[in-house]
């Protein structure tokens, strides 16, 4: 596995546990708490919280915070200058730090530019959200995502390819590039994988 490299310019405080083989950019911060899998990737002016879990192979691309209480499982994709939140009513005035609401976003999932996610919600595993999106909802795996607020438009494939289902009901589709055969039943997205 290749040697973690962290720029020059970056500040990863003492307490923080990486990964084999992460690539820590220009002016990124990740704080004392952040505990951080293999194989990622933060682009440059990246911040990553205390109270943070990352999985491996996680590619978190320019101007992005992860605060407090947000986990990222792994393969996920965190698109640049897309945005986390921890408290849903902030003000100035009003300390809220023990009103941090957890945020879950689930393998495999995808979280387009400038999208926001709105604390306290999960985003299913390989679910999509497209740029500019305003999620401030639970999202199902598999879920391709896009407005504001955020509304389903259909369904993706591991691949990252929108697949011809219903939104709703019944059908079948497979992946032409994996082989993947997806079974949708009342709603429910299920995966048989190719072997």
């Amino acid at each position: 596995m290749p040697a973690t490299i962290i720029h020059p310019t970056a500040i990863v405080d003492q307490g923080a546990v990486l990964g084999e083989g992460c690539r820590v950019w220009h002016f990124v911060h990740i704080s004392a708490g952040a505990r951080i899998g293999a194989l990622c990737s933060f682009g440059q002016n990246v911040f990553v919280g205390n109270d943070v879990r990352i999985g491996s192979n996680v590619k978190i691309q320019n101007n992005v915070s992860v605060y407090d209480a947000v986990e990222i499982e792994d393969d996920v994709f965190c698109g640049p200058s897309m945005v986390f939140t921890n408290v849903y009513n902030p003000r100035s005035a009003v300390t809220r730090k023990n009103e941090y609401r957890r945020t879950t976003v689930r393998r495999g999932a995808t979280l387009g530019a400038n999208c926001t996610i709105v604390c306290g919600v999960t985003i299913g595993e390989h679910a999509f959200i497209g740029a500019g999106a305003v999620v401030n909802h639970d999202i199902p795996a598999f879920g391709l995502m896009v407005g504001v607020p955020a509304r389903q438009i259909g369904w993706m494939s591991r691949f990252g390819e929108k697949l011809d289902l219903p939104l709703i009901g019944n059908g079948e589709a497979l992946c032409k590039h994996t082989g993947d055969r997806y079974v949708l039943r009342d709603g429910d997205l299920t995966v048989q994988v190719a072997i």
